[in-house]
């Protein structure tokens, strides 16, 4: 196999995470047709591996994503061949919890990455940026899942200026949940995978469809669907085994 024919993103599964790696390290895993078409076949796989309880998507080299590959971009219309908004709801709509592990460096697409991620962590030293104003092109299609995650104002600037940010920033804007010392990464997501081996994950998928459902639900609607939703919880399988087992201070059932 040549280096032209190998894999741009590989696929690991170890403990019941599924982890992701973008491995385009020559071009800095720019966004091409190719590692798109790549990187929603493993999500889409993730997403329907019953071995697979929660997915971490990272970058190898010390870039997470730098954006689409402006040599061989990938399609931005949805559902055309394999293209960048399909990966984007493939990882809002995969029922289990998806973890950006953001390596480093992330630009323009690659933000789109971390904020369709339902958490994400990165390294203090890492830095951010909207570029792409300033290469006569329109953030368009990140916008869409951006703006639901980051502050209005915040976005607005950073986008409009197409300024390099760095993580503090990411943070405070709601595009990162966390940022850590370089060194304390690793066992930073180690720690938050830990604490996802405790969840149940009907209960997981159940709140991930939820979130989104409510978002653009009135008050009242919310409050009607998500009592309904709280109604089927405690009356479920799960819920009565995770009650029982609270009460008996035992582990449940599900714990894997």
């Amino acid at each position: 196999m040549t280096d032209a024919d190998a894999d741009l993103v590989h696929t690991a599964v170890v403990d019941g995470v599924a982890w992701i790696t973008l491995d385009s390290v020559a071009n800095r895993n720019a966004l091409s047709s190719r590692l798109v078409g790549e990187l929603l076949s493993a999500v889409e796989g993730a997403a329907t591996d019953d071995a697979v309880h929660a997915i971490v998507v990272t970058g190898n080299g010390p870039v997470f994503c730098s954006g689409a590959d402006l040599s061989d971009p990938p399609s931005n219309a949805s559902g055309n061949g394999f293209s960048y908004p399909d990966v984007l709801q493939a990882m809002i709509a995969c029922p289990k919890p998806v973890v950006a592990k953001v390596n480093g460096l992330a630009r323009a697409g690659g933000l789109g990455l971390i904020a369709a991620s339902d958490i994400a962590i990165a390294p203090a030293s890492a830095t951010f940026a909207f570029t792409e104003v300033r290469l006569g092109l329109v953030p368009a299609i990140i916008a869409v899942v951006c703006r639901r995650v980051m502050d209005a104002r915040t976005f607005a600037r950073l986008t409009l200026v197409g300024e390099t940010f760095d993580a503090a920033t990411a943070v405070a804007s709601g595009l990162l949940t966390r940022a850590v010392d370089p060194e304390a990464l690793d066992s930073e997501v180690a720690a938050l995978l830990a604490e996802i081996h405790r969840t149940e994950p009907v209960a997981v998928a159940t709140t991930k469809r939820l979130l989104e459902d409510l978002a653009s639900m009135s008050i009242a609607d919310g409050f009607a669907h998500a009592a309904a939703i709280s109604t089927a919880a405690f009356d479920s399988e799960e819920g009565r085994e995770g009650i029982a087992a609270f009460r008996e201070k035992r582990p449940p059932s599900w714990a894997w």
